[in-house]
């Protein structure tokens, strides 16, 4: 090895060796310094996220109570139709026989109850002038009896006739009514939102109706069937407001509002959730049947308020007392219950008892608890109430590893900003996780 390089290695060394001690003798009493993020002012919305799917309120399939082959359609694809109103015609040819045959049996069978009454007459007639025969002794008992039963087997005729005749006319009325089934008429006012035949085409409704057009009551008001997950439902009632979108309409946001929760539970791969009905107007028509909706329910709401992130409401020095975060709210000025982290992310009642919590904030470089009084939340930022806070105030969401910048955020959307370099990932870290320092449990 040459002196030349001999020398240069000594030097490199030197000088890795004076730096790791310069870095060590400035940054190893260094206290961790906080991350802190402004108090904002704004409204804060607790929220259930969920798909659906655009139906009409009310749909109905027209179909066909008769067998037959279509001899016309007189209504198509999207085509406005009005109750009573033709829509399509089956050949009635067949039909229009039948009808023909049953009413000449109903005449056959007229005339068959008109003879049955004149022998009934007769027979009648008979009977009566072999009593009196019989009474005068003119004619043998037997004679009388046989008269009798005549009359008798006469009446039964008639009444096997008119019998038969009612039969013969619930025919015709049968015929008629399956050749009135071959004109088919619109049920109801709306819109064809479906038409599953062609001219020409043989229906056959020897087992069901078969389906024609499907008709939408009106498009003008319509309704989101969407899937609540069950941890959410308990929060979900009728009345509040929905907010939704399609990827038709990307860059717009349709409202609706909460109409109904059915109690009938679906599930899809041991997930359980529950069908919630959404009353949507749709003045311009832009929804359509069918499309994908994604859904936010609105559960509750705290207008123009002070906030704050969650992060800050979980963030504990690293010098607290363990279990200084369980006793009851009031009971000193900043020792609060240690569940109101949880209040806070749950979005409970703003009224409820237990909706306190505790933020630490940066006043004139010392660390200042404040208690609170928190609202709803929307997962990354909480409500305040209540509470010796200002908007602009520097709550700290974490600490920052000693010889790491201090940073300020100021969005209200980003509770930890990222900083450049390994010294930003561990300030990020800490905001995630609790901390280098800032752990409430620690």
């Amino acid at each position: 090895m040459s002196k030349r390089l001999l020398t240069f290695i000594v030097l490199a060394v030197a000088l890795i060796g004076g730096g790791i001690w310069f870095y060590r003798a400035h940054t190893a009493d260094k206290d961790p310094t906080p991350i802190t993020t402004a108090v904002t002012r704004g409204d804060v919305v607790a929220k259930v996220d969920a798909t659906g799917t655009l139906a009409a309120v009310t749909t109905v399939q027209v179909g066909s109570q008769v067998s037959g082959t279509i001899k016309a359609l007189h209504a198509d694809y999207n085509s406005e139709v009005k109750k009573g109103q033709v829509i399509a015609e089956l050949d009635p040819s067949l039909f229009e026989t039948q009808v023909e045959q049953a009413r000449a049996s109903l005449l056959k069978g007229q005339s068959d109850v008109d003879r049955a009454k004149v022998e009934l007459d007769d027979a009648t007639n008979k009977a009566g002038r072999a009593q009196e025969l019989s009474d005068q002794k003119l004619i043998s008992r037997n004679d009388l009896e046989t008269a009798q039963t005549t009359a008798k087997q006469a009446d039964a005729a008639l009444k096997s006739s008119q019998a038969q005749l009612t039969q013969m006319r619930a025919a015709l009325n049968q015929a008629q009514v399956n050749l009135d089934h071959t004109i088919i008429r619109a049920p109801i006012d709306g819109i064809v939102i479906s038409r599953s035949v062609d001219v020409g085409q043989t229906v056959a409704a020897s087992l069901s109706a078969p389906t024609i057009f499907v008709i939408a009551q009106d498009l003008a008001h319509m309704q989101v069937s969407a899937s609540i997950d069950e941890s959410d439902i308990g929060r979900v009632a009728s009345g509040q407001p929905v907010t939704f979108k399609v990827d038709a309409y990307p860059t717009q946001t349709f409202n609706g509002t909460v109409s109904q929760v059915r109690l009938e539970p679906k599930t899809d791969q041991n997930v359980v959730s529950y069908t919630t009905m959404i009353d949507v107007p749709n003045p311009d028509l832009k929804l359509k049947p069918g499309m994908t909706a994604n859904v936010t329910v609105q559960i509750a709401m705290n207008e123009n308020v002070l906030r704050v992130p969650n992060a800050a409401l979980r963030f504990r020095p690293a010098d607290a007392q363990p279990g200084s975060g369980t006793r009851d709210p009031g009971s000193d000025g900043s020792q609060v219950r240690g569940t109101a982290g949880r209040d806070a992310r749950s979005g409970a009642d703003p009224s409820g008892p237990r909706n306190f919590g505790r933020v630490f904030v940066l006043r004139t470089g010392q660390i200042v608890p404040v208690r609170v009084r928190t609202g709803v939340t929307d997962g990354a930022m909480t409500a305040i109430i209540d509470g010796d806070l200002k908007e602009g105030d520097q709550v700290i969401t974490a600490m920052s590893e000693p010889g790491a910048a201090q940073q300020t955020n100021t969005s209200p959307l980003i509770p930890f900003g990222r900083r450049g370099g390994g010294a930003g990932n561990r300030g990020a870290g800490a905001a995630g996780a609790g901390g280098a320092r800032g752990g409430a449990g620690r």
